[in-house]
């Protein structure tokens, strides 16, 4: 089978990458520089049409995974990046969408990259595919992104948006952040620690990229995260006891909202995210617990001390 995946560079992307090619798919890999490798395409993500996109070399293309963005925590949320990360989304989406609609014969899926910011903060009430979409600016962002992608469901794609949770991963994310402090001593709870965190490791959010391009049955939005999101609190024990680090330190919620500006709300806001509709497909999570996730996560990257 042949795979076009945008966000080939990043954390989640890079994995399925090397996950795919391992079991004999053949891989195309948009980037918006000119290509150096015989397995890229380029490709114009503001170009809000298929003439941003090189459909004679996506000839054949039978999936299209689409995992490009400005990362949401790279920098603080001025108006001007904010912008941007919008327009990476939505415009990226589209564009990318309409070359999907656009090619002869056309993919048989498109994997089209969502978040579980859908939902807003949501306090410490369960929530899954159900719920209404929330409110606040990354809520906006993720349903103006799964929106874009209506020209390949138009064209009779099949269209599958990964709601994903933050990815649990040795280096990269959110935890190749987190990691080092912890693995030093200098890691704690954020704010009050109550928040509750819906994760995912990284290697079943791959695997289950991966049964989304070969399940037919599989359309619409999924929540990829654990089936047992944790507070912040029980976060930051966990990382102590595996990494047998003390987690005295504390950030107070005012020093993140001065540092992190509009920003701390992704930080302290709360989502308490279960993936019903993966569970009822059968799916059975490899690091269904925080402490799974973070034992494989720690297992990938040994201390360099």
């Amino acid at each position: 089978m042949k795979v076009a995946i945008t966000g080939s560079s990043g954390l989640i992307g890079s994995a399925l990458v090397g996950s795919l090619r391992l079991d004999g798919y053949e891989v195309v890999r948009l980037v918006r520089r000119h290509p150096q490798a015989v397995d890229e395409v380029q490709w114009d993500p503001t170009a809000n049409d298929s003439d941003g996109v090189d459909l004679a070399q996506l000839a054949g293309t039978e999936a299209i995974v689409h995992l490009a963005g400005a990362g949401v925590g790279d920098h603080r949320w001025t108006a001007a990046y904010k912008q941007e990360i919008r327009d990476s989304r939505v415009l990226g989406t589209t564009t990318i969408a309409r070359a999907a609609a656009a090619l002869d014969p056309r993919p048989a899926v498109f994997v089209s990259a969502s978040a579980i910011g859908y939902y807003g903060d949501t306090g410490d009430r369960i929530v899954d595919e159900s719920a209404p979409a929330g409110r606040g600016f990354l809520a906006e962002v993720v349903q103006a992104w799964e929106a874009a992608a209506s020209p390949a469901a138009d064209a009779g794609i099949r269209v599958v948006h990964p709601r994903t949770g933050l990815v649990v991963a040795g280096k990269g994310g959110a935890w190749g952040r987190l990691l080092p402090l912890f693995r030093v001593g200098l890691g704690g709870r954020l704010g009050s620690g109550d928040q509750y965190w819906s994760f995912v490791s990284l290697r079943d959010e791959v695997t289950v990229l991966r049964r989304m391009i070969d399940r037919a049955s599989m359309s619409g939005a999924y929540n990829v995260s654990s089936p047992d999101p944790v507070s912040n609190a029980e976060i930051t024990r966990i990382m102590g006891q595996v990494l047998g680090r003390p987690t005295f330190a504390h950030v107070p919620e005012f020093v993140i909202k001065t540092v992190l500006g509009e920003m701390s709300q992704e930080v302290l806001g709360s989502g308490r995210i279960v993936p019903t509709r993966l569970l009822d497909d059968g799916y059975e999570f490899a690091d269904p617990t925080f402490e799974a996730a973070f034992r494989w996560a720690v297992r990938r990257t040994p201390s360099a001390a």
